[in-house]
């Protein structure tokens, strides 16, 4: 898939070291085809000990020999980056961007003006190999490098596509800050457990197991929420007792709420 092509790393910090990861325990590439560079010299040292990639010494040199260049870098240091790496880069690169809240003309505006951006959100769940990435792609991408930009980010999860760029804070909201939602749910789920007598050790096994197998029942039967919500609600019973406890406190709407404050919020953070 990704046929023999350098992808550098501007950033070996948590995501990026996940992607490295994710792409030589996938075999879509092997430490010779990846490249990187970091700040941190000692965290550098070790994505190299560990994955056998190779590492250089500037962002510069890493934007003259990649031909996919993943930008993992913090959002205040981009316009520094812009300035360092734009006389390096080339027609028909491609560039990734995981900075969170950085539109694709930021950085197309100053790269080359052959060179394709493609914009990603991913999020922390890729650290287990089981993230969701929405991506994004600017001009001169095609379909070809779209692709490659997706295989980058299957090798630890899964990914949609997103053609209308606006909606990237939206995706923010959902599956960015998404994971932060559902550990508050398992911990509400093995508290409850727990003041009714669970102890709490397996009252969290008992929470993360169950949300985990909800997700992939949903993930690998085809059937909507609302379907698979009915197959465990009888009539009268228990599970339709708790529904409506949450129903009562407006579980749902909270939800909906809180997906709509953290994407309103990465809207305000990308303005700055």
């Amino acid at each position: 898939m990704l046929d023999g092509k350098i992808i550098g790393f501007i950033g070996a910090g948590n995501m990026g070291s996940v992607l490295i990861r994710g792409l030589i325990q996938s075999g879509k590439a092997g430490g010779a085809e990846i490249i990187a560079c970091d700040m941190n010299e000692d965290r550098l040292r070790a994505i190299v000990e560990t994955h056998g990639v190779k590492a250089v010494n500037s962002s510069v040199e890493l934007a003259e020999k990649a031909d996919i260049v993943v930008i993992c870098v913090k959002p205040q240091h981009v316009d520094a980056l812009m300035d360092e790496i734009s006389a390096a880069s080339r027609a028909g690169q491609i560039f990734i961007s995981i900075v969170a809240g950085a539109a694709i003309e930021k950085f197309s505006s100053r790269l080359n003006s052959a060179a394709g951006v493609v914009r990603v959100m991913p999020n922390t769940p890729a650290s287990v190999l089981a993230g969701a990435a929405a991506i994004c792609a600017g001009q001169n991408v095609s379909a070809a490098d779209q692709s490659l930009a997706a295989a980058i980010f299957e090798c630890s999860g899964k990914t949609v596509v997103i053609q209308n760029e606006a909606l990237m804070d939206a995706v923010t909201g959902l599956s960015g800050s998404g994971p932060a939602y559902i550990f508050l749910a398992i911990e509400a789920l093995a508290d409850a457990g727990v003041q009714l007598g669970i102890a709490r050790e397996e009252a969290a096994l008992l929470a993360a197991q169950t949300v985990y197998g909800a997700a992939k029942m949903l993930l690998e039967t085809g059937k909507t929420p609302g379907e698979l919500r009915d197959i465990v609600t009888t009539p009268g019973g228990t599970t339709a007792a708790g529904l409506r406890a949450l129903d009562k406190g407006n579980f749902r709407a909270a939800i909906i709420d809180a997906v709509k404050a953290a994407a309103e919020r990465a809207r305000e953070l990308g303005n700055r």
